[in-house]
């Protein structure tokens, strides 16, 4: 492809060597490069693009797009911008012929949620006909094909490639979750979303590598806003009013309040053997009953708002209600049956936020016992360690303590910490550290009407130990238990 067509909507100054250049492939990994490459020079939290520059020329890269001045050879093309990732972002769509103007682009972004949410989405829309693609935390799905995911929202050249499949698979809707991270560094800049989503806020991916205040954490999701035709927002969020801080697209609303445009009512949670769920009524643009097989009030919020987006897509109460009743989210509240005397859920739940806000939804179901199962990840914030211990202690009627993904530490130290926070409280708990011997504890140790969450892995299929991920899948843990008995 040539330069001039990549750079069409790209602001830029060529300071060394020819437009005239055809462009045989576009990469922002170093080790990616090859012959006639266009090589962006990122500025990460990690390393910074700049410095591979002397590397890529030798591998073959012809062009570079560069922020900060670079030496490089005569017949080296040098484009010069004011920020590498926005033109990647440009040229990656330029590159693979601007394929999200061929989709009906659904962005959801939101502290909790995303995940499900899409999948509900997705659910819906397939029922009603509709070929769709997701890009999320889980993976992306293109047709038949899945991609394991490395991010929320992947870099700009990788989602551009991915909307390139989605387009050329017959996709006509693409489903994506859009991370604060992802708008912060222009990961889907260009994109016109046909709707965008907000599921919730609370303070969350505050630190020296993510956002530097909850404020900037804030403004970054509102961007969501300002490059979408239409807004769907939780109304019931006490920061709905930041997040639609100049905004350009209609609104409309969800949730419990009288004035959404979306609203549930008479919620009914659902408990028999083995199951949890939750019933209510959608009133306002639509009125139907809605029964869901995810148990909390938190799964009202993500059905309600699947259901207000796919009804700009003509679906009918029966698409909305069968794909309801059938969609399961791996590691997300995901049911396992074990017996039918008490109930086992895997859950992604790994910090104290999301940990608190599970134990007080499956509080809601009056369960016999409410068992933790969960550890800590290694090589991160302490306090993380503390919190989570606290919470469980005092909302579990009994903690299991467990390995998490050690990474370089040793896992026992990671428990200590762990410890420190439960024995802040009057929680009983069991220290187990190897992770499938404290499953197999929880599942023979099950009483009649126990609810027992296994948290902090979820949709994970690994456990990671020394800089290695070996394969630990809970599902099949489960398995091999019930099959040792």
């Amino acid at each position: 492809m040539r330069l001039t067509e990549l750079l069409e909507r790209v602001e830029y100054e060529c300071v060394n060597g020819s437009l005239d250049v055809e462009v045989k492939d576009i990469i922002n990994d170093s080790r990616k490069v090859s012959e006639g490459s266009l090589f962006f020079c990122i500025k990460g939290a990690v390393s910074d693009g700049h410095q591979y520059v002397s590397e890529v020329v030798e591998k073959g890269a012809r062009v570079l797009i560069v922020e900060d001045p670079v030496e490089v050879p005569e017949n080296i093309t040098v484009i010069r911008v004011k920020d590498s990732r926005l033109a990647m972002s440009y040229i990656s769509a330029a590159y693979y012929g601007y394929p999200a103007e061929k989709l009906k682009v659904i962005g959801v972004t939101g502290t909790k949620g995303k995940t499900t949410t899409t999948y509900m989405i997705k659910s819906i829309l397939e029922t009603a006909g509709y070929k769709v693609g997701l890009i999320g935390t889980i993976q992306t799905i293109i047709g038949d094909e899945a991609f394991p995911a490395e991010n929320t929202t992947p870099e700009s050249c990788t989602v551009q490639q991915y909307f390139r499949k989605m387009v050329d698979a017959g996709c006509e809707i693409a489903v994506m979750e859009v991370s604060s991270q992802g708008l912060m560094l222009h990961r889907t800049a260009g994109v016109m979303f046909e709707i965008g989503v907000f599921t919730n806020l609370q303070p969350d991916h505050i630190g020296p590598a993510e956002h530097h205040s909850f404020e900037e954490y804030m403004e970054c999701k509102s961007m969501l806003f300002r490059q979408c035709r239409l807004g769907i927002v939780n109304i019931d969020d006490p920061y709905v009013e930041n997040i639609l801080k100049n905004h350009t697209c209609k609104v409309e609303t969800v949730g419990f309040d009288k004035s959404a445009d979306f609203r549930a009512s008479d919620v009914k949670m659902i408990n028999g053997p083995g199951y949890l769920g939750v019933h209510y009524d959608v009133e306002g643009k639509m009125n139907f009953p809605v029964e869901v097989d995810i148990p909390g009030k938190f799964s009202v919020y993500n059905s309600l708002t699947a259901i207000a987006v796919c009804s700009h897509f003509h679906v009918t109460q029966d698409d909305i209600c069968t794909a309801l009743k059938k969609e399961k989210v791996k590691g997300r509240i995901e049911l396992i049956k074990v017996s039918d005397k008490f109930t086992v859920m895997l859950d992604y739940a790994h910090n104290a936020m999301s940990l608190e806000s599970l134990l007080k939804t499956l509080r809601e179901y009056h369960p016999h016992r409410l068992i933790c199962l969960f550890g800590c990840g290694g090589n991160r914030d302490k306090n993380r360690r503390y919190q989570m211990g606290e919470v469980s202690g005092k909302l579990a009627d009994l903690s299991i303590i467990t390995s998490d993904n050690p990474r370089f530490e040793n896992p026992e130290d990671i428990i200590e910490d762990i410890l420190v926070g439960i024995k802040k409280t009057n929680g009983k708990y069991v220290k187990i550290t190897d992770r499938k011997e404290a499953m197999a504890w929880a599942i023979h140790h099950g009483e009649p009407g126990d609810i027992i969450v296994m948290a902090g892995k979820g949709h994970e299929t690994y456990q990671e130990i020394k800089g290695v991920k070996y394969p630990m899948d809970e599902r099949i843990l489960i398995q091999e238990i019930m099959q040792e008995d």
